[in-house]
């Protein structure tokens, strides 16, 4: 956290150098930034910033959801009420629930795991234990939110114990995640390690060698990393994801503007 004790009596603009002088630093180590909420209350107002910081890092700002979006959400919720009740492989008889995906209908990156936890099995959500919260961290260092992009596995299902998935439970599973890319129309894909990443784009290559550069699934760019839970087992990760995601957001900025 920062160093210096907030005055409230401190500028907006002092506050946001504070902030940028300690990503430099953080950046520096060679660890991730994972900013706290920048969002400054003044008088009852909450001022979010737009401009990026120095770092080339942009600052969160909030989603709105297209016309295009909301004509996706729909379709979306359809898909899902069409497939929630699958029984194609064995896993379907040992789920709790099905975790569909989730966050905005109209993204224009999406990401992609391999398949859903212990936590996210429970609530029916991706990403939501402890690689999640560091997933989310990521999303909102390249001046994102959750809800500005669409969070998504290759499975529905969680493998009993985490096990790796089994060759024909992702046959049977893979089509629903091309339907969702269908739906969504992404510009950008970023896959999260060895398993969505060879899936997604069928090689057997290894994410050492396929990571931090363009790649390209039915002419959606795709960047590649580590899986979060990588980070967490080896946090030395960490810096190769920094320099993944913060070229995944220049090749963001250029195929979608910087304004989106």
């Amino acid at each position: 956290m920062l160093n210096q004790k907030r005055n409230p009596s401190n500028s907006f603009s002092e506050v946001i150098k504070a902030l940028q002088a300690e990503a430099k630093q953080s950046l520096e180590d060679g660890f991730i930034y994972f900013k706290e909420d920048l969002k400054t209350k003044t008088k009852g107002t909450v001022i979010v910033p737009t401009r990026k910081i120095k770092s080339g890092v942009a600052v969160v700002c909030p989603v709105v959801i297209s016309k295009e979006g909301k004509d996706n959400e729909k379709a979306l919720q359809a898909y899902k009420e069409e497939i929630k009740n699958c029984q194609k492989c064995s896993l379907g008889k040992t789920r709790t629930n099905f975790v569909f995906g989730e966050g905005n209908p109209g993204a224009k990156l999406v990401f992609i795991g391999e398949a859903p936890g212990a936590d996210e099995d429970e609530q029916g959500r991706p990403f939501v234990g402890r690689s999640g919260q560091l997933l989310t961290k990521i999303i909102e260092s390249i001046g994102f939110k959750r809800e500005d992009v669409f969070i998504i596995n290759i499975l529905k299902c969680r493998p009993p114990n985490n096990r790796a998935p089994e060759p024909e439970e992702v046959e049977v599973c893979i089509p629903y995640l091309y339907k969702q890319l269908e739906i969504i129309k992404p510009k950008i894909i970023c896959t999260l390690g060895n398993p969505s990443t060879q899936t997604l784009l069928n090689t057997k290559e290894g994410i050492t060698k396929l990571r931090g550069r363009a790649l390209d699934w039915n002419g959606i760019e795709v960047v590649a990393t580590f899986h979060p839970s990588a980070c967490l087992r080896n946090p030395a990760y960490k810096v190769d994801v920094w320099k993944d995601v913060k070229f995944l957001r220049k090749e963001y900025d250029r195929l979608c503007g910087s304004s989106n």
